[in-house]
């Protein structure tokens, strides 16, 4: 198995990254990008996601295609625990890369029973060579998408989706960009997908396939870590974060070895709403991992605080485990009632979608009950150069509680970037439109629900 620092190695590779408008040589050694990298580094020092396939021996638990609903409750476990092995910041290093793998594979024997394709055997190819050389992928789904309310090929602009724009005998070569794709920067491989639904005159964009990290012609503009960068006193971000980029494609030549889905148009949508469908069982997996930060930093601060046993505080934390423990109930949920496809388990979509679209829609309340019981001073304490400063022991002085000043600036730190901070921010749009927004969950929850037994139960009423 790939070591740790085997992995750090291996981002030394001339990849294209951008910051703050600069190219950025070495991630590992960026000041502040190589949090990241160790960050995604931590799965190989998580000894308890190797298994030993009958197959391929020694892999990683992540890349075991989920054949049964104890596979997908394994994968529900993995995701929550090594969430919190990483401080209770989702390691996304393989999870969503293998989510977008086992997508694929339903899709491609779809396609190839209908058009004759050996897409199939591509991605078993592919496949068989990330899993064994314990790889990191990054899967790159949504299109910056121009006009919302045009097509991918009524554009103004055509390269607002990513397209075909050349084909040769060995491959294809592509253009456009990708918005936030997670962790691309310090991952080994970039997978792309549809976004969407596409007709006939969008077939040059129904394309699949998969590059190095370091391919000529792609380009990442990482966006700004305003949680360390922004907040001085942030806690969490120093050990943990996760980094997105505008994943750009400049004419970048891609195999045919490597290519998934070319012009198939009529199965972008379903390969889309596949890899949604695990990604949402994976979100719903390290979302009940990572409330437990809200959950013991709201719990802490009630303490130091000296209102732990106030009603509202109570209220507050109810509150909390409430949205942490339907998330995890859905989950489970969805894993002991999978949908058989192509004989790959697929989590059960009622129930992932209710999850997911709960946890849209209450993560708000969450921070709400944070602020209220750590109070108002998370966003008026004094800044950490001045606690570190001539003037800190005075200014500790008077931010005692039931404990002392010091240990009391500890919690409300954390309080702070959980609940008045650009992290906050950055969490608040993620946890409404990271692996799907409201709207996506919405649609496929009224599109996909049999409403049979409801509408036959008040008409047998009426009858």
């Amino acid at each position: 198995m790939r070591s740790k620092e085997d992995f750090l190695k291996s981002l030394k590779d001339g990849r294209n990254l951008y910051y703050r408008g600069k190219l950025v040589e070495d991630i590992t050694t960026h000041q502040i990008l190589k949090t990241a990298a160790l960050h995604a580094a931590k799965l190989y020092e998580y000894a308890d996601r190797v298994y030993e396939d009958n197959k391929m021996g020694k892999m990683s638990k992540f890349f075991k295609v989920p054949w049964t609903s104890q596979d997908l409750l394994d994968r529900h476990k993995l995701i929550y625990d090594l969430t919190m092995y990483c401080n209770g910041v989702f390691n996304i290093s393989q999870a969503i890369g293998s989510d977008a793998i086992f997508a694929l594979m339903i899709t491609a024997k779809q396609v190839d029973r209908k058009y004759g394709t050996d897409y199939s055997k591509r991605v078993e190819k592919y496949f068989e060579r990330v899993a064994k050389e314990d790889l990191t992928l990054a899967t790159a789904q949504t299109d910056v998408k121009g006009d919302r309310s045009k097509r991918p090929s009524e554009q103004v602009d055509p390269d607002m989706y990513v397209r075909v724009v050349d084909v040769k005998s060995d491959g294809i070569v592509v253009r456009g960009a990708k918005a936030h794709t997670t962790q691309s920067a310090v991952s080994d491989e970039i997978i792309v997908i549809p976004t969407r639904v596409m007709r006939d005159s969008d077939k040059d964009y129904a394309v699949a396939f998969a590059v190095p990290a370091n391919t000529k012609g792609l380009k990442m503009y990482i966006r700004p870590i305003d949680e360390i960068e922004g907040n001085s006193s942030s806690v969490l971000s120093r050990k943990d974060y996760e980094l997105e980029t505008l994943t750009v494609f400049n004419d970048v030549f891609v195999p045919w070895d490597r290519v998934f889905l070319f012009k198939e148009y009529d199965y972008a949508g379903t390969l889309a709403m596949l890899f949604a469908t695990f990604h949402r069982f994976t979100a719903l997996s390290y979302r009940s991992a990572t409330m437990n930060l809200y959950l013991g930093a709201s719990k802490v601060a009630s303490q130091v605080n000296g209102i732990e046993n106030e009603k509202h505080v109570r209220d507050d934390i109810v509150d909390i485990i409430l949205y942490k423990e339907i998330m995890r109930s859905s989950a489970i949920a969805a894993a002991v009632y999978p949908v058989n496809m192509e004989g790959i388990a697929v989590p059960n979509p009622l129930f992932t979608n209710v999850g997911k679209l709960y946890s849209n829609m209450h993560f708000h309340d969450v921070v709400r009950d944070l602020i209220d019981i750590a109070g108002g001073i998370i966003a008026t304490m004094p800044s950490q150069e001045d606690l570190e400063s001539d003037e800190g022991k005075n200014i500790v002085k008077y931010l005692r509680g039931s404990v002392d000043g010091e240990e009391r600036a500890k919690v409300l730190k954390l309080a702070k970037e959980l609940g008045a901070s650009t992290f906050t921010g950055y969490l608040l749009t993620g946890m409404i439109h990271a692996e799907g927004s409201m709207e996506a969950s919405k649609i496929e929850l009224f599109r996909s629900y049999n409403f049979k037994e409801a509408e036959n139960l008040v008409k047998r009423v009426l009858s």
